[in-house]
């Protein structure tokens, strides 16, 4: 392969792979402009490499480029992160995947797929995310009680939340050594989960949680 040819693949992956990591860097994303780059243009450098040893001792380069596919998910796993009940990371992560693709194909020569697929993805994450506020979303709502070990208590919790039309997704359940209170019975410490389809008044919630009887502390969790 020719040093102009080198150059200008190596050239065009940081091209289009800066392209991608300009958007995402415009919304402060933890994969901004730098990764996305160095993605793009690590991934033409491998395609380059494996075309180069496949052609000049016969090795399967498609073996070589297919790591790239796999060991993409190690970045874009780091990406990906639990945020109370909510996950956030997974459209990140999924454009790294999707610029070491274009990375490869840059390396391979095939400009058009390159070309028109980080024109696809610019698109999609500009176009559909002045959607997002517009599309139904459950906003998700964690609270920890600490309450009294009395008959009712967490029955009472329970269908307080449903009865503002809040949906249970989960209750866990502790007994612990009171260190509230001078008496040393034992004290129910309960993590309610619980989803809307429309916003969640948390403050509301938390002050009818709070007034409740046998309810000794109560704060949220997201």
């Amino acid at each position: 392969m020719r040093l102009e040819e080198i150059i200008g693949r190596l050239l065009l992956s940081c091209i289009l792979g800066g392209i991608i990591g300009y958007e995402r860097e415009a919304r402060h994303k933890s994969a901004g402009l730098r990764t996305n780059l160095l993605v793009c243009l690590g991934s033409c450098l491998v395609m380059m490499i494996s075309v180069d040893i496949g052609g000049d001792v016969g090795v399967d380069s498609a073996r070589i480029a297919a790591q790239v596919v796999s060991g993409i998910g190690f970045l874009g796993a780091g990406a990906i992160m639990k945020e109370g009940l909510s996950v956030i990371g997974l459209t990140t992560a999924a454009c790294l995947w999707v610029v070491a693709g274009v990375g490869l194909a840059t390396g391979l020569g095939f400009y058009t797929g390159a070309l028109l697929t980080t024109a696809f993805v610019f698109l999609v994450l500009r176009v559909f995310g002045r959607y997002d506020s517009w599309m139904v979303r459950e906003d998700n709502f964690a609270v920890a009680v600490v309450a009294e070990n009395s008959p009712g208590v967490i029955r009472s919790v329970t269908e307080l939340l449903e009865a503002q039309d809040y949906f249970l997704r989960g209750i866990r359940i502790h007994l612990r050594e009171s260190e509230y209170s001078k008496r040393s019975e034992p004290v129910l410490e309960l993590e309610v989960e619980v989803s809307s389809k429309s916003r969640i008044d948390r403050g509301e919630i938390m002050e009818m949680i709070r007034g409740m009887e046998g309810v000794i502390k109560a704060e949220a969790l997201n």
